[in-house]
């Protein structure tokens, strides 16, 4: 004898989508009414107008905690930010970089849905991490930045993005703290080169990437350093 089992239909993309956006409406108070973010002061220099345009987008390549980065100044200021498809994300290192945990939204792993997931956070967050599974292409960047202008809101892309405001890359690095096979790394110093999309001059930046006190900070002086410029 067959017991008759109710199997429930797996949401939609648009329910999904109307659930994410009502859980963070419900946790999160407001969003920052301003038309420019704060930077971290050692990337600001890097930046055009030293801030975080609203309704813009940006793409970091070659760090996790240079993209990390981004974040930590309008999270200070107030602002609510999301992560996306990031699962090996630690939570301590991201507190670490002084990003408020309690006005930080993750999700790990959209799937196929990351553009939906990204475009549903662009309607009630500040600044979207995301870290896409494959190149957005030029239509679906063009319906994002249209979502950005719209809702003033900050787009930081790891990886190459269609008509990027700017695009923030690791040139050489090196790390400190070892020795001859001895020692323990205590911080990394890397060159930062930035180009924006309407200047199109490189701009390029000595930083600390983490320093020996764990933040982010240009570098005023060198050490003794240890070449890695395999380590992220």
């Amino acid at each position: 004898m067959f017991e008759a089992v109710a199997v429930e239909p797996e949401p939609t993309r648009a329910e999904l989508v109307k659930d994410l956006q009502a859980r963070i409406r419900r946790m999160q108070r407001s969003r920052l009414d301003t038309h420019e973010l704060p930077a971290h002061p050692a990337l600001s220099p890097l930046l055009p107008g030293g801030a975080l345009m609203a309704g813009s987008a940006y793409a970091v390549t070659g760090s996790t905690t240079l993209a990390l980065g981004m974040l930590q100044a309008p999270s200070a200021a107030g602002a609510w930010c999301a992560v996306v498809g990031m699962p090996d994300l630690g939570v301590g290192a991201v507190a670490g970089l002084g990003i408020d945990l309690e006005r930080l939204v993750l999700v790990p792993q959209p799937g196929r849905q990351w553009l939906a997931v990204v475009s549903a956070l662009i309607d009630v967050v500040s600044v979207v991490l995301v870290r896409p599974p494959a190149s957005p292409g030029e239509a679906a960047a063009s319906r994002i930045a249209a979502r950005l202008r719209r809702r003033e809101a900050v787009l930081v892309a790891i990886g190459e993005w269609p008509r990027a405001t700017a695009a923030l890359a690791i040139g050489d690095s090196s790390w400190t703290g070892l020795g001859a096979g001895f020692g323990r790394l205590t911080g990394r110093q890397v060159t930062v080169s930035s180009t924006a999309s309407r200047s199109g001059r490189p701009a390029a930046r000595r930083l600390w990437l983490p320093g020996p006190d764990q933040a982010l900070s240009p570098v005023t002086q060198n050490i003794g350093r240890r070449s890695s410029p395999s380590v992220h």
